[in-house]
């Protein structure tokens, strides 16, 4: 699963190495859907590994890699956030 994944990574960064990639779109690429979102921490740090490689393949100057790579963690960041405060809200359901 980790290499399929890595690959619809890589045609990405191929189509556009500067799109931000998020696991939603590996996910729907890969025909698969994130049912519990618990395995996107992993995707995401999958993601910023291969974007990280793609570009150090392809000497890509570090002061543009260092703000893409951001952009990836602030998404990730982001995920968090929404998936914390959605079990958050579940539980606070089930406890009423």
């Amino acid at each position: 699963m980790k290499q399929e994944i890595e690959d619809v990574i890589l045609d990405f960064l191929k189509q556009d190495a500067w799109q931000l990639i998020t696991p939603g779109l590996v996910y729907h690429a890969m025909k698969k859907r994130g049912r519990c979102c618990q395995c996107f921490p992993n995707v995401i740090q999958t993601i910023i590994d291969v974007s990280t490689r793609y570009h150090g393949d392809l000497n890509t100057p570090e002061h543009e890699v260092i703000p893409f790579i951001q952009k990836i963690r602030d998404e990730h960041q982001r995920c968090e956030t929404v998936r914390m405060l959605a079990r958050e809200a579940r539980l606070r359901q089930t406890a009423a």
